[in-house]
């Protein structure tokens, strides 16, 4: 194989990450923080939006692009800026862009006109992808035997951000006014990108290929085409991101109705509950350092279809309600995390573009789920909504049944001497073997 399928190659020849390097618990709890911070960005505007709309003058239409543009810009960062990870100093690269997200909060926080709010929002969510540059790099850190452990506690970071990020804006925003919540989270980043910038190593391990940018972003569709299982993987992350989006993004319209007529406050609070459910899930990792994420995967989907049985229950029950946002997030945190494991295990030293490539289909998955649900419930309610949620987490449940137990549809060992298979060198097989588990 030639251009960047070669580079690919000879950098994981070495083991592509550094094994000099082990990083501390507190290390891992830093990315972790960081990670969440970061996305949480994403997320901030959506209590907020009535209130922008009125102290900019925006019309209804003008008012919900501001979502829609910052999960665009998002978006395209996944694609463009996060396999830089591969090619970069990451830790330059991390503090690099956390700078560049203060001064776009700094912007959307300053904001006189809807268009310069709007460049904002694009902005942050462009730069916000520092979060999966961040997984990357924390993989990348750790030993592969404890990878999983690592991985674990630093996406419950990235889950705990996005669950918390409208109870914290909403409440902030009541406080002090909406610009105040941009203003905070740029002290907060400001703060975080000078720690990290002491605390990051300052070597990825071996050094990276000589790629060039366009390159670069060929070789992401390429590990695309070749890899199976990073295919599969991806599939699974955009359908529990689909149903996540889905009860996410429409569980405050029957609560803010009879019989509960709950503010929003109080249902911002069921993120709390939500995060118990992520936090729990870091058990998911360990598993997978096990060798088990197949077993994990087919456990986290079953329970993620249960869920949607309390879910239905919402209107009659809040204690079913409690239940079910549990096991829901219990379940995506497993399923993500075992994801990410897998897919950076077959080229640690392609471990941003995979990671960034896999997190398009998180972000399909969760546009998909949250323009389905809120059309849905405006035309058949909630009922309707819990049936779509079921129907996107069982999706997941029969394609991980049919790859598992269809023989000729389950993975198998690559062609010999291909990259994936490791060719005797490279650390695909193991990828392999984990999820034959």
């Amino acid at each position: 194989m030639t251009g960047n399928g070669e580079a690919v190659t000879r950098s994981e020849a070495h083991g592509g990450a550094s094994s000099a390097f082990a990083p501390s618990r507190g290390l891992v709890v830093l990315f972790a923080v960081a990670c969440g911070a970061a996305v949480a960005n994403v997320y901030f505007s959506q209590p907020l939006l009535v209130t922008m709309g009125h102290d900019l003058a925006m019309s209804p239409a003008l008012v919900g692009s501001v979502v829609t543009l910052t999960h665009v810009g998002y978006g395209l960062g996944l694609f463009f800026l996060v396999p830089l990870g591969d090619v970069a100093d990451r830790r330059r690269l991390v503090v690099a862009q956390l700078l560049l997200l203060v001064a776009a909060l700094a912007v959307v926080a300053t904001a006189r006109t809807a268009a310069i709010l709007l460049t904002g929002m694009a902005a942050t969510g462009l730069l916000a992808v520092v979060t999966q540059t961040l997984v990357a790099f924390a993989a990348s850190l750790a030993p592969p035997a404890g990878r999983g452990r690592v991985v674990g506690l630093v996406t419950s970071g990235v889950v705990i951000g996005i669950l918390l990020a409208r109870t914290a804006s909403g409440l902030l925003a009541d406080l002090a006014g909406w610009r105040s919540v941009y203003l905070a989270s740029a002290s907060l980043t400001t703060l975080l990108a000078l720690i990290l910038y002491r605390a990051l190593p300052r070597h990825n391990g071996t050094p990276p290929p000589a790629l060039r940018y366009a390159q670069l972003l060929r070789s992401t569709l390429t590990l695309f085409a070749r890899e199976r299982l990073l295919r599969l993987r991806a599939l699974f992350g955009l359908l529990i991101f689909a149903a996540f989006s889905t009860l996410w993004s429409s569980v405050a319209l029957p609560l803010s109705e009879a019989p509960y007529f709950l503010p929003h406050r109080a249902i911002g609070a069921l993120g709390l509950i939500g995060v118990v459910g992520a936090l729990a899930a870091t058990v998911a990792g360990r598993l997978n350092d096990r060798g088990l994420s197949r077993r994990t995967t087919g456990i986290a989907l079953a329970l993620l279809a249960v869920s949607w049985l309390p879910l239905a229950l919402t209107r009659s029950s809040l204690w079913a309600l409690v239940a079910g946002v549990f096991l829901l997030d219990l379940a995506v945190q497993a399923v993500h995390v075992t994801n990410q494991t897998l897919i950076y295990a077959l080229h640690p030293a392609a471990g941003s573009r995979l990671i960034g490539g896999y997190m398009v289909f998180y972000a399909t998955g969760s546009a998909t789920g949250a323009i389905a649900a809120t059309s849905l419930y405006a035309v058949a309610g909630w009922g309707a909504v819990c049936v779509l949620g079921a129907a996107f987490s069982c999706l997941g449940l029969v394609l991980w049944a049919f790859t598992s137990f269809t023989r000729h549809s389950t993975p198998g060992t690559p062609a010999r001497g291909s990259i994936a298979a490791g060719g005797g060198r490279g650390p695909g097989r193991s990828a392999w073997k984990a999820w034959k588990r």
